[in-house]
């Protein structure tokens, strides 16, 4: 159950940061009465630019560019979040069985288990014997 909910949860969280990455760029001051700021005019950008002394820095944030690569990254999001909603069954699938990742190989996960042995046969000669029968 929690492997279900983590996995919605996860793809809510896709769709609404790539719903906003891909708005909020180009959303005008005071656009159908919101009252959201101006992508190159907010608080923080300003005090940024005063703190580090990069005047130029608004001027970059404002750019048609850069609100491109921000909608970019929420088309990003967008499609990752659509992604596991298609393959919703098989991620929870992987969680539930401990998969390292959901398209693993059989022939890699037997390697990485032999890998594991190995680092667990090389365990530190030191052990913690003496301090546990305090």
């Amino acid at each position: 159950m929690s492997s279900r909910l983590s996995v919605i949860f996860y793809i809510i969280l896709c769709l609404e940061l790539g719903a906003a990455l891909v708005v909020l760029p180009w959303i005008p001051y005071g656009w159908l009465g919101l009252s959201l700021s101006d992508w190159g005019n907010n608080y923080f950008l300003v005090m940024a630019a005063r703190k580090t002394g990069l005047y130029g820095l608004q001027g970059l944030v404002a750019s048609g560019w850069v609100r491109g690569a921000v909608s970019g990254l929420g088309v990003l999001n967008l499609a990752m979040g659509f992604w596991e909603l298609f393959h919703f069954r098989q991620t929870v699938r992987a969680l539930d069985a401990g998969l390292p990742s959901v398209e693993s190989s059989p022939r890699k996960t037997s390697e990485t288990a032999a890998t594991n042995a190995a680092a667990s046969a090389k365990t530190d000669p030191l052990s913690d014997y003496p301090r546990r029968n305090r």
